[in-house]
């Protein structure tokens, strides 16, 4: 779970609106159109989309959400810590294996000392065995996409380093 971003402190208005203190945590460039503020109720994570979000000064703002139109309802809120969701336009750490084509190869594979030095040509995808095509030392040779055999992947140098096990690739 996010760490707190600010807190839901007392009612603003008669339409549902809040008044909320926002922590240091909380960033400047904040977009309401496009991230909610998350609370948990009942152990559940709520996320509160703002039809209307306006700052106070650098720690303060109100808000009223789409789905609360009353007072009464916005009441259950007061008091309450909200986390930001991350965006689906905000940028993450997520990557598709057939990311990885035209990667350079360094690979070690078993006990041996050595390095085997190619590329990724191909990803072949399959729930049961998805698969690397890996250009090494000037042969064809498929190994399992798998996490255990990824020891580290650089993106900016575009380099993946492998540690496959002995008799693999038979070169």
């Amino acid at each position: 779970m996010n760490s707190p971003r600010g807190r839901i402190n007392r009612l603003f208005g008669t339409d549902g609106g809040v008044a909320l203190t926002l922590y240091a945590s909380f960033p400047a460039d904040f977009d309401p159109r496009t991230t909610p503020l998350t609370v948990t109720i009942d152990s559940l994570e709520v996320p509160l989309w703002c039809d209307r979000f306006e700052r106070r000064g650098a720690s303060g703002a109100v808000a009223a959400f789409a789905d609360l139109d009353t007072a009464r309802r916005a009441q259950e809120l007061v008091g309450l810590e909200f986390t930001l969701e991350a965006s689906a336009e905000e940028p993450d750490d997520e990557f598709y294996p057939e990311d990885l084509i035209g990667f350079r190869v360094e690979a070690r594979e078993g006990g041996k000392t050595g390095r085997l030095h190619g590329t990724i040509t191909d990803y072949y995808d399959s729930e049961a065995n998805p698969l690397f095509e890996l250009r090494l030392e000037g042969r064809e040779v498929l190994v399992p996409a798998v996490e255990e055999f990824i020891a580290r992947i650089d993106f900016e140098q575009r380099t993946i380093h492998l540690v496959l096990p002995e008799g693999l690739t038979d070169l």
